[in-house]
């Protein structure tokens, strides 16, 4: 497992409020559709990023991290494990405090690259069930 209970809380309730999540559009029959809604329930600002840039749950989407142009605290990656490592890495450019991986998303050496780089980070798990345990 990536991502003590300790890392997940304090991501969770600790890294900030705005989390750009990658690969959310505006197709409510995908995960990531699902996540956000849960996200912004219980108080997070979310910020769709996908190539078409649509808007979701009413937040302006960007087609990349790179064209957002304000901070993001938290990166949540619903994309499959070979594209996550570049995005893991715009995390890091970014300046952003945690990058967090889907279920299903595994990137070993992002994981290294990303905790190097002094970011938290957990992979392999999902937000939405994790965060109503946290309150």
């Amino acid at each position: 497992m990536y991502g003590d209970e300790a890392t997940i809380r304090k991501i969770l309730t600790e890294s900030g409020d705005t989390w750009a999540v990658v690969g959310l559009s505006s197709n409510r029959r995908r995960a990531a559709y699902g996540v956000a809604q849960v996200l912004q329930r219980f108080g997070k600002r979310i910020v769709p990023v996908h190539p078409k840039a649509e808007t979701a749950h009413g937040e302006q989407g960007y087609a990349s991290l790179a064209d957002i142009p304000f901070d993001v605290d938290v990166v949540d990656v619903f994309v499959n494990g070979e594209l996550a490592g570049p995005i893991a890495d715009e995390a890091v450019a970014k300046g952003a405090k945690a990058v967090w991986f889907q279920l299903d998303v595994i990137d070993e050496a992002a994981y290294d690259r990303t905790r190097a780089a002094g970011l938290d980070m957990v992979m392999d798990r999902c937000p939405a069930i994790e965060i109503p345990l946290m309150r």
